[in-house]
């Protein structure tokens, strides 16, 4: 199957690029960008909408969505994980006595990293493959890390990490197991995230730096597409996502714009970004209109710790464009959920993850879901990800 993608665009000046030639941000927009801001001219991925859409009608495939040409995908198969109904005991409607909330989860913990993140890496080292390309190069707290080595060691290519000294070791370990060259870094994830950009300059490379590389974004969007499927051919009111630097509340986004572009569906879902208290940069955004970033990230759920996060702004007009809403959970409060999630779905998530249910159970409680709502919320890892995190 051949891929429909056309071009790339920036979002913010609307300048086209060659779909065919390696990009990271727009020239223009992007020209001031530096590490510890939040990403300036992102570009996006453009479709010829009007031949998906006809093709779908013949047979629906979220293949036609790939940016890439699936014949370069890494062997290792990513994707089409499981999306099943549960319901949770003391999550009611309305916040009444009344009936439980009836969820959909999207588990994807079973990719084969354990991790969301397997979709982004799978269409950037397809896009390696195609443009013969042999190495490459990623910041990450760990699961995108893990992810690319995964991925690569699928391909055969050269995997480069940068990631923060303090990821959790389980992660550190399934990087190196891949045999990928990792390279521990004395600070945050935006340290890492620069000092990926430097290598990046000083080698024949591709950088998958989350949303500096475009299709980390169109990869993502990849789960959105199967909710609609896996949904019976339809759109879910409410999606719950975990949220630190943005790129999968973006690509879930897309997702659905996509599908609206191809005259597939008419309406968007409402985005519910869940936040940790202290990496809440996306939601003061979204509540303000003013851009800070998070003062002082700590957290448990490291796949979301994160202070300058690199899709703010995109971040924030997808909530506005979904009439979506932000929300911050405490530490206590994604623990507790964690161990809901176990106990009544079977699915253990990691910290970030559960941090979906615990900002969910909050959204109930402010009455911003209606009582008919169909909800999904998207679990993004495994709990064996960071097993020690888990407060039993």
């Amino acid at each position: 199957m051949k891929s429909y993608l056309l071009k790339y665009c920036c979002i913010e000046c609307g300048k086209e690029f060659n779909s065919k030639e390696l990009h990271y941000l727009c020239d223009e927009c992007g020209r001031d960008y530096v590490p510890g801001i939040p990403l300036k001219g992102v570009l996006e991925a453009v479709f010829d909408y009007e031949e998906i859409g006809r093709r779908w009608k013949q047979k629906p495939d979220p293949l036609l969505f790939s940016a890439v040409n699936p014949k370069f995908y890494p062997p290792l198969p990513v994707g089409n994980t499981p999306f099943f109904r549960v319901r949770i005991p003391g999550l009611k409607r309305g916040g009444t006595a009344s009936s439980d909330y009836p969820m959909g989860i999207k588990f994807d913990g079973l990719n084969p990293s354990g991790s969301y993140k397997d979709r982004a890496s799978q269409l950037v080292v397809a896009d390696a493959l195609q443009k013969e390309i042999t190495e490459i190069v990623t910041a990450s707290t760990g699961n995108a890390a893990c992810s690319l080595a995964c991925l690569g060691a699928s391909a055969g290519l050269k995997v480069v990490i940068f990631a923060p000294q303090n990821a959790p070791p389980a992660k550190l370990i399934q990087i190196q197991v891949h045999n990928a060259e990792l390279h521990k870094v004395d600070g945050s994830y935006d340290d890492a995230f620069k000092a990926a950009l430097e290598y990046t300059k000083m080698h024949n490379c591709m950088c998958r730096n989350t949303g500096y590389h475009p299709l980390t974004i169109d990869g993502k969007k990849s789960a959105g597409i199967e909710i609609y499927i896996q949904n019976g051919y339809k759109v879910p009111d409410w999606i719950v996502i975990p949220v630190g630097d943005g790129v999968i509340l973006t690509g879930i986004y897309k997702a659905f714009l996509d599908l609206q572009r191809a005259g597939i569906t008419k309406n968007l879902p409402h985005l519910l970004c869940v936040q940790a208290e202290s990496s809440d940069a996306i939601t003061s955004y979204w509540e303000t209109g003013n851009y800070h970033d998070a003062e002082n990230p700590v957290t448990i759920a490291d796949s979301i710790k994160v202070k300058t996060p690199a899709l703010a702004h995109w971040s924030v007009k997808a909530l506005i464009e979904t009439d979506g809403k932000g929300i911050r959970v405490s530490d206590a409060e994604i623990q507790e959920a964690q161990l809901e999630l176990a106990k009544y779905t079977g699915v253990f998530a990691e910290p970030s993850s559960s941090a979906t249910l615990a900002g969910l159970k909050k959204a109930v409680n402010k009455r911003w879901l209606k009582t008919d709502n169909d909800i999904v919320l998207l679990i993004t890892g495994h709990g064996l990800k960071d097993p020690g995190a888990v407060k039993l």
